[in-house]
């Protein structure tokens, strides 16, 4: 009977210090935290690149004298060159490019008379800054320096070009594909400023601006 009493108080005290035993292990263990969350990654966009593109712009012209306001339009394309520098999900990069176009627009702006502004060529040198936390989609704002050759043409008088400086705004997405190559579209609101076009087009003193909406896709490849 004694010999059965201290076996089950053995028993007894063995379970009890299992108990407190698993109850230690839970206190070193701490509180469960979930691990920090991360976007991923999966394109590496860095490097110098080289690519073609083309579009379609549509913009406005005013003139002082006659006070008329031509819509220039048409097609753009030409060569991209840009590198970009990724950092985690972010991505920096400078771009340029150089379009030949054929952006131009006239109205009659007296009985007999027509009135046209023309753009040839246009170009960009860009910071753009990109987000690459999509999968392969790279989303990205741009802004910088734009140029082009502007062509103010009154029929009655003559015609006279000038090369402008303004600047370029706008946003895009950038895909990549397969290796090394990518695929774009994206947004620029251009603004080239004003020049006096004198005499050659009707007054001594006669302001021709030029701005334009330019969307156009684009074709990349990343060394």
């Amino acid at each position: 009977m004694i010999t059965t009493t201290i076996r089950i108080g053995v028993a007894a005290a063995a379970l009890s210090l299992a108990s407190i035993g698993a109850q230690a292990a839970d206190l070193n263990r701490g509180a469960y935290k979930a691990p920090a969350y991360s976007a991923p990654v999966y394109a590496n966009w860095s490097g110098l690149y080289v690519g073609i593109n083309g579009g379609y712009g549509f913009g406005k012209s005013n003139w002082d004298f006659p006070a008329t306001s031509p819509s220039p339009k048409g097609a753009l394309a030409g060569l991209t060159l840009g590198y970009n520098y990724q950092t985690g999900v972010w991505v920096w990069g400078i771009e340029g490019d150089v379009d030949y176009a054929s952006l131009k627009g006239s109205t009659d702006c007296a009985p007999g008379v027509t009135c046209e502004t023309k753009d040839s060529w246009l170009a960009t040198a860009r910071a753009r800054l990109g987000y690459a936390g999509f999968n392969n989609w790279l989303p990205y704002i741009t802004g910088g320096v734009a140029g082009g050759d502007i062509k103010a043409s009154d029929s009655a008088f003559g015609s006279a070009t000038k090369t402008k400086i303004g600047y370029a705004l706008g946003a895009g997405v950038e895909y990549a594909l397969w290796s090394n190559w990518s695929v774009k579209a994206e947004y620029l609101y251009v603004d080239l400023g004003k020049f006096d076009c004198g005499i050659a087009c009707g007054a001594p003193t006669d302001n021709i601006s030029f701005k334009a909406n330019v969307v156009r896709a684009g074709l990349n490849y990343r060394f």
